[in-house]
């Protein structure tokens, strides 16, 4: 265990002044086979100084040369997605198929970038008045950070800097402590495809670095993707130090299955949904909501054998559907959700807490649970439980449905499924939520779109990537001009008025 996750500032990998270490964990085995650096204030400063000398030279380079950056930024990021998927699934224990799709969905946003001499373009109107014209541009804020969770360390990371980048700004990413090697990865693949020293920088270390960003005077905004908690905290201690910020924060994600939905369908997009990355994502459908008995029933009898065989394993393991959590402390804390489901009441039709996988039995592994019968003010219900726990409420009807998601604090994604055209159009209408899928059960955006939820999903008015973070990541100006051959009268005292 002698490899030591550093800094990556002005182009270079770089020790942390004066900070301690921290172990890195494989969670299929439960061995420690790396350390991260732990950064300090000092070193965060010195991140933000490499980006904010950058900033000047970077942002006057024509958009269209920043775009060639990117594109060779995708080739080589394409070229490396194995390497990058392996660092994932050692760090992190997702399967290396899922984490695989995780690099390209996060390529997606990279290809987008490419576009930016189009998504920058302004406005122009000419003789607005007489000799008077008007244009509008957008220019980039200058030094921005990115924070940034350990379920998704290579896709989350690529929904912030590569547009910040392509916009003009200089970035500073904050990944998880527990899953940092690929933030080094893809510093050294955008070195690689030709961007200058400065412009991206990686800081690690946990909530002295993040404080150390979140209070700097230099750092004009922040993105931010966590639990709520985390994101309240982010926003408003941001936004108290004068920063634009989007903080994205927890789920707690509802699937409503109508009773004339092909259940069989249901069943595979439940089994995906809930336990595909062993339930580790912000838009993992984590509550089952079957209208009338008889749907909820006739679900149950396919989900529970479904359930009992999912295969768990080493993610680098072949076959494998699901593979262990992040931390040993995540592990239990989600066994004690599981009981605390029990205590109170809810059927558990399948308990995925017993499980030992053959040659990793210090893993930090629990297999699929499945409960029945769950009621709102109960503990899984209400909390984010960020592992592969699928809960049933049932409900007596289609209002009741809707109702139930109302009432729930967050709004980050919902599904419906569903044959009826007219049911699917009302609820897509009706509900209160920021991304919903008909008969998809994970309505992640495409990134020329943009994610965000609402409530207490989101704090910030701007959802992440697609044209929203374009906006975010830039400033609107407006300009008005006349040339003096167009001047004839003299000194105006009241409110301009354009003839």
């Amino acid at each position: 265990m002698n490899t030591l996750v550093e800094n990556y500032i002005n182009g270079a990998r770089k020790a942390s002044i004066g900070g301690s270490t921290q172990d890195i964990f494989n969670p299929a085995t439960g061995e420690a086979i790396a350390q991260v650096t732990m950064s300090t204030a000092t070193d965060v400063n010195t991140a933000v100084q490499a980006a904010k000398e950058a900033f000047p030279a970077w942002r006057d380079t024509p958009p269209v040369k920043r775009a060639r950056v990117m594109f060779a930024f995708n080739q080589v990021l394409q070229a490396n997605t194995d390497k990058i998927a392996e660092t994932l699934t050692r760090e992190h224990g997702k399967t290396f198929e899922d984490a695989k799709g995780e690099v390209i969905r996060g390529i997606e946003v990279v290809e987008f970038a490419c576009g930016i001499p189009q998504l920058l373009k302004g406005t122009f109107n000419e003789q607005i008045a007489t000799g008077v014209d008007a244009h509008s541009m957008r220019q980039p804020l200058g030094v921005v950070a990115g924070i940034t969770p350990f379920n998704f360390p290579a896709m989350v990371p690529m929904w912030m800097f590569p547009i910040a980048i392509a916009c003009g700004c200089t970035f500073i990413h904050k990944p998880s402590e527990k899953d940092p090697s690929a933030s080094l990865l893809m510093a050294d693949l955008f070195k690689e495809a030709g961007l200058p020293d400065g412009v991206f920088n990686v800081v690690q270390g946990g909530k002295e670095a993040v404080d150390a960003l979140l209070d700097h005077p230099d750092v004009q905004g922040i993105s931010f993707v966590g639990s709520t908690p985390v994101a309240e905290y982010i926003y408003q201690r941001g936004t108290n130090s004068g920063k634009r910020v989007q903080a994205l924060g927890g789920a707690k994600n509802h699937m409503v299955i109508l009773p004339d939905a092909d259940l069989d369908q249901v069943a595979d997009a439940l089994m995906g949904a809930g336990y595909g990355s062993a339930g580790e994502r912000c838009m993992a459908i984590s509550v089952a909501v079957p209208v009338g008995e008889k749907t909820a029933d006739a679900l149950m009898e396919r989900l529970v054998p479904r359930v009992k065989d999912l295969r768990v394993g080493s993610g680098m393991e072949p076959g494998m559907e699901m593979g262990p959590l992040i931390t040993r402390e995540q592990r239990d804390r989600v066994a004690s959700l599981v009981q605390s489901g029990v205590e109170q009441g809810a059927e558990l039709l399948v308990d995925g807490r017993d499980l030992v996988v053959s040659g990793c039995e210090n893993g930090f592994f629990i297999g699929g649970c499945l409960f029945d019968r769950v009621r709102p003010d109960m503990e899984i219900y209400k909390q984010e439980i960020f592992g592969p726990v699928l809960a049933t409420v049932r409900v007596e009807s289609y209002e009741d449905a809707i109702a139930l998601i109302e009432g729930n604090e967050y709004a980050n994604g919902v599904a419906i499924f569903t044959r009826d055209g007219d049911a699917a159009r009302d609820f897509v209408n009706r509900i209160q939520v920021g991304m919903v899928g008909v008969n998809v059960p994970i309505p992640v955006p495409v990134a020329y779109h943009s994610f965000g939820g609402w409530k207490r999903s989101l704090f910030g008015d701007y959802h992440i990537y697609g044209t929203e973070s374009v906006n975010f990541y830039t400033r609107l100006k407006a300009v008005t001009t006349r040339w003096p051959a167009g001047i004839k009268e003299g000194a105006v005292f009241n409110f301009p008025i354009l003839t």
